[in-house]
């Protein structure tokens, strides 16, 4: 198959860069794109060339939201038109998977989602919407977990259009290298914060500093990389060289990507807004407080490996304290990780070798007179008077 794979930020290069070698090595032509939604080297660059899956294209995304939104789906247009894929394959919840996915059905070109069936449930989130969205656009739906495909299920995906494949995170971090501290030797935390809900609002980003000079106190030390939209923000509000004055709370730009395993792996806990480090954390059975009121990652929940705190800093350091305690430290460190085996990219493959599935993958009209749902009938979806 010929299958263009655009990748729009770090996570997405992270999570796909060992899915396209897959692919390739399977026989595929795959085209990767850098949609240019992290254009900074320090978030985007930089992670091509640490992981060996350099862009065959690369976009250039200028201006506000809206005006960047806009230039996208105009170059996914002109992608889908110039070059006429059998598919298109997408990853998460980031603008790039919905505004891809929409250019490709436009020119009936099949989209398979990858981290499909993640919910939040938070309709005040854009990657929510930008999840429901793929619910729909997409034609085969590869899911993380068993948990994420049953919400599929219930949202009226067909089963058979279902595939749990695991996460391909963890496939990054088997290829890593990096390995699993003893809970005795792990010391202090890792906090991050990037997400526009949090850092955009003064308020809470306040919080955050907050927080940082009360983990520093109770958890430290403490290592927080920062995000180039949080390190403006800070300067911006003023309180970045207040933050970088907060004892025992280490300030740095955005670590490479073994950095940063290395340094979750080493840690007692980890204090974070971001999805992808929730699952890494899990990988290495450190315990997760997560700055958000709802997460897509419900397995970690469950299990007790993680807390919901909001951006709430002494709701936070509550969370912290409980996690921190020994017995607690052992027991999530003996729980598997939910998220897969390192083998995802080769269950992507083998997906897309089905006859089945590759049956389904490209758009087609059904045949005359099929309805998926026959139980509906033309008097229960019209009105009285126009049914009558």
């Amino acid at each position: 198959m010929r299958i263009t794979v655009p990748v729009g930020t770090r996570p997405e290069i992270i999570k796909l860069a060992g899915v396209v070698g897959a692919l390739r090595a399977a026989g595929h032509t795959v085209r990767c794109i850098a949609t240019g939604q992290h254009d900074d080297p320090r978030m985007a660059g930089d992670i091509f060339d640490e992981l060996g899956c350099a862009p065959d294209a690369v976009w250039s995304l200028e201006g506000d939201e809206g005006r960047r939104v806009a230039t996208l789906l105009g170059d996914a247009f002109d992608e889908m038109a110039t070059h006429a894929p059998d598919a298109v394959l997408v990853l998460g919840d980031t603008y790039t998977a919905p505004l891809l996915a929409l250019a490709a059905r436009r020119h009936g070109v099949g989209v398979v989602h990858l981290e499909a069936g993640l919910r939040s449930f938070n309709e005040r989130s854009m990657e929510e919407t930008n999840r429901r969205l793929m619910a729909v656009l997409a034609t085969l739906h590869l899911a993380p977990s068993e948990l994420a495909a049953s919400f599929l299920r219930a949202e009226g995906v067909a089963p058979d259009r279902i595939r749990v494949v695991g996460n391909p995170i963890v496939d990054a971090m088997v290829r890593s290298g990096v390995e699993r501290v003893p809970v005795e030797r792990r010391s202090g935390s890792l906090l991050t914060a990037h997400r526009a809900t949090n850092v955009d609002d003064p308020a809470r980003l306040r919080e955050i500093v907050r927080l940082a000079a009360s983990l520093g106190a109770e958890a430290g030390p403490v290592t927080f990389p920062l995000h180039p939209r949080t390190r403006l923000r800070l300067h911006r509000a003023g309180l970045l060289d207040r933050l970088a004055s907060v004892p025992g709370v280490a300030l740095c730009d955005p670590l490479g990507y073994g950095d940063m395993l290395a340094r979750v792996s080493a840690s007692r806990l980890v204090v974070t807004d971001s999805g992808g480090l929730q699952e890494e954390a899990s990988y290495f059975g450190i315990p997760c407080v997560v700055l958000r009121s709802t997460t897509p990652r419900w397995e970690l929940v469950q299990a007790g490996a993680a807390e919901l705190a909001g951006m709430d800093a002494d709701r936070a350091l509550r969370a912290v304290r409980r996690l921190s305690a020994s017995a607690e430290q052992r027991r999530i460190d003996g729980l598997a990780c939910p998220y897969g085996d390192g083998h995802t990219a080769a269950r992507v493959v083998d997906a897309l070798a089905d006859p089945l599935v590759a049956g389904l993958i490209r758009p087609a009209e059904p045949a005359l007179g099929a309805a998926p749902f026959v139980a509906w009938t033309v008097d229960e979806q019209l009105p009285a008077e126009l049914a009558s």
